[in-house]
Order: C-alpha cells, then sequence, then structure tokens
C-alpha cells in the first residue's frame, strides 16, 4: 500500500441483478480514493455460486457463497453491503463485530429495532459505517437542505413528500430452485418458502422490493431517499416525528398467489393510506404528490422543491440567496463512496453515518407502521417505542427463523 493511501478490500454480496451487482462494483473501483497495487485483492460473495463467480471473473476477485467466509479473512478492511432489507441488518452487524467498516445500502434495515441494534454494534466496535443514501452528496441537494435550514423559507409550515406504497405479501407456487442457487440461505431469517423467480429477483412481478417480509415497499426504497432529505433538511438527524397517523383507517396487507405487476399492488396508494408525520414545533409531513426523492417544503417566504440532485424555489430568487456569515453549513460530500473512503483514512464520522441512516429508515418504517394499525400514534424519538402502546410496539421487530437470530448483545 502506498504512503497516504487507503487500501480497501472489499467484500460485494449482493442479490440484486447481476448488472447492478456490476455497476455497483464498477462504482467503487472507479473511485479515485481507492487504490489497490500489484495484484487486485477483491472478494465477493452471492448466495447464486454463478453470479459470485461472474463478478469475481469480471474483477479479479476470489469468490463465496457464504459472507462468513468472508468475514474471517484477516486482509478484508471494509464490506458492501447490497443484500435484500430482510438480511442486511445481521450481516451489517456481523461485519462490525469482525472489524470490517461497512457501506450498506438502503433500506438499511427491514425494523426500527435492527437499526438501533446496527448503530450500538458500529460504535461498540470502531468501525467507519456509510449508509447508500447517496443524494447527501449530491451539491444541489445539499444547498436546497442549507436554505431550508438556514430560514431561507421563514418559518416551515409544512412539507409534502411521496406516498410511498407499502409492501404486500405473496404466496407463489413452487418453481424449480436454479442450479447453484442456495435459496435456503437466500430465505435467511424469513420463513423458508418455495423458490419462485417473481420474489428472488428484486424487481419482476414483483420482486421482493415489494413484498413482506423481505421489504418494506416503496415506503422504505424510495422512502429511505425522500424522507431522508427531509430529516436532513428539518435538522431531525438524531431525532424525528412525535407522531404519526395514516387516512382512510387501517391499510389490511393482501396476499397474492399469483404473479401481480407492481401497478397492480401499489394502485391502492394512489390516492389512500397517505401517511401525516407531526415533528416537533409543529411542521406536519403530509405524504401525498410530493417529489420522491425529496418533498415540497412550503415557507412563510416562498416554497422549495428538493428533487434528485436539483431543486426548484418560488419565488425563484430563493435559490440564489446568499447565505449569513453564520449560517448553519452542512458537511460538504461530492463523492458518496469517495467520503466512506476518506473516513476510513481520517477517522470522521460519514455523511451518512449508521445514525443517520437508522433515524431517516425509521421514519419510513413508522409509516407502514401507522398503516399496519390504522390509527394516531405517538412516537417517542428517544426511547424509540410507542409509549404505552403494545400494538403498535409489536412491529418495531420481527420474529426470525432459529439459526438466524439479530445477535443479542452486539
Amino acid at each position: 500500500m502506498s504512503e497516504g493511501c487507503l487500501e480497501a478490500k472489499g467484500v460485494v454480496r449482493q442479490h440484486h441483478t447481476l448488472a447492478q451487482q456490476r455497476r455497483l462494483v464498477d462504482r467503487i473501483v472507479a473511485s479515485p480514493v481507492l487504490v489497490v497495487e500489484d495484484e487486485p485483492r477483491r472478494v465477493t460473495a452471492d448466495v447464486h455460486e454463478g453470479r459470485a463467480q461472474a463478478i469475481a471473473k469480471k474483477f479479479n476477485a476470489k469468490p463465496f457463497t457464504h459472507y462468513r467466509k468472508l468475514l474471517e479473512m484477516k486482509e478484508v478492511d471494509a464490506v458492501v453491503n447490497a443484500v435484500p432489507d430482510h438480511w442486511r441488518a445481521i450481516q451489517c452487524i456481523h461485519a462490525c463485530q469482525a472489524g470490517k467498516h461497512v457501506y450498506a445500502e438502503k433500506a438499511l434495515t427491514l425494523t426500527i429495532r435492527e437499526g438501533r441494534a446496527i448503530c450500538d454494534a458500529v460504535k461498540k466496535y470502531n468501525v467507519v459505517f456509510q449508509t447508500g443514501s447517496q443524494q447527501r452528496s449530491m451539491p444541489a441537494n445539499r444547498r436546497a437542505c442549507e436554505l431550508i435550514r438556514n430560514g431561507m423559507l421563514g418559518r416551515i409550515q409544512k412539507v409534502i413528500g411521496a406516498n410511498y406504497p407499502s409492501p404486500w405479501r405473496m404466496n407463489l407456487p413452487a418453481q424449480p430452485v436454479p442450479e447453484g442457487l442456495d435459496w435456503d440461505q437466500w430465505c435467511g431469517p424469513a420463513p423458508l418458502v418455495p423458490y419462485h423467480i417473481d420474489l428472488y429477483s428484486p424487481r419482476r412481478n414483483p420482486g421482493w422490493l415489494s413484498v413482506w417480509p423481505y421489504s418494506g415497499g416503496e415506503m422504505t426504497g424510495w422512502g429511505a431517499h425522500g424522507l431522508d432529505q427531509i430529516q436532513w433538511a428539518l435538522g431531525a438527524d438524531d431525532a424525528g416525528p412525535v407522531e404519526v397517523w395514516c387516512e382512510n383507517g387501517k391499510y389490511e396487507m393482501p396476499v397474492f398467489d399469483e404473479p401481480v405487476s407492481r401497478g397492480q399492488g401499489e394502485r391502492v396508494f394512489r390516492d389512500k393510506f397517505k401517511i401525516h408525520y407531526l415533528y416537533p414545533e409543529g411542521v406536519e409531513v403530509v405524504l401525498d404528490n410530493g417529489s420522491q426523492a425529496g418533498g415540497i417544503f412550503i415557507g412563510e417566504k416562498g416554497r422549495l422543491e428538493i428533487r434528485r440532485n436539483s431543486f426548484a424555489a418560488n419565488p425563484k430568487a430563493l435559490a440564489d440567496a446568499e447565505l449569513p456569515n453564520d449560517a448553519v453549513r452542512l458537511v460538504e460530500s461530492n463523492n458518496h463512496i469517495g467520503n466512506w473512503f476518506d473516513c476510513m483514512k481520517t477517522g470522521e464520522l460519514p455523511i451518512a453515518h449508521a445514525e443517520v441512516g437508522h433515524r431517516s429508515t425509521t421514519v419510513c418504517h413508522l409509516g407502514n407502521i401507522a398503516r399496519w394499525v390504522g390509527r394516531r400514534l405517538k412516537w417517542d424519538p428517544v426511547k424509540e417505542e410507542f409509549p404505552g402502546d403494545d400494538e403498535a410496539n409489536r412491529y418495531l421487530d420481527v420474529e426470525r427463523r432459529k439459526g438466524y437470530e439479530l445477535p443479542d448483545p452486539v
């Protein structure tokens, strides 16, 4: 390793498509701060042996079919975790316990309790943890949030986000398990169910990204981006809302026994089950017709819509407003993966560290829980519980298959 350069030997364990897997590895390998001299020392793991070998061949890496084998390698410094949501927390915690730095894709967790466990593990093992909320490393998003944080809109009266769909269940007929795929390991902490391509694929009809108990649906998918921007703009990275409720009563999660398109499963959310959050100081966030990558902030002096790496202000002059000398300045990062590598060298917190990722994902989970319970809920963001509400608190975590329990203590 050259003096002053970080040698990052990474683990990529993916259940996305092979093309998505390659793009992610491409971004990491192409990072200007990643320097690996002489022989590339990269490793990859996937429960599908054929995909693990394909990635290994392209990037001159060593393939595995179980992530624990990788974590046993002392020469591995850092891991990238991009598995389905039901697996992510356990693997992140195991990586922390093995002393590895972690880059975890969003949605960070399947449950709120998992997020707190990740934060505890990161702190205990003193590793550098970055959540894949890459809009925090986009200049336009940072500028928009600084305008809001510094009062350029005046007092924020309301925020309008997107009405992200919640997940549904699938009870699909069995199909032959593809050669080389360890389906039992793919199911992992979730119940062992028959293999089906429309469950195994992330995006198909509909794919696991829309199915419980593998994902929180688009509420924790795109919601992890949009609600993260709302948290950032409101200065709530260490807090969150104090109340949450859902219009139109209780959302009864449907069960489909045949493949369905995303559109068919999500159409119920086009104009129903809108979520309302109440933040301290009376700011209300409504999930309705706002940008899925951010939201529309309505203040006393105008409005501003945050999108992905862009924003629009009304009046337009707000976009060019000069911030005061004592303005709140947000951490500057223009390369999300690069920021992670930099922090490995400096020991500083990354721009989307574990607490940030957990708090933003918690807001997503609160939206799903409000739909499942179907009534107004009070939330304590300090204790991370619904005070005196046993029914709602049952959704703070899930049961897991024997042998796949969440480490306790971490």
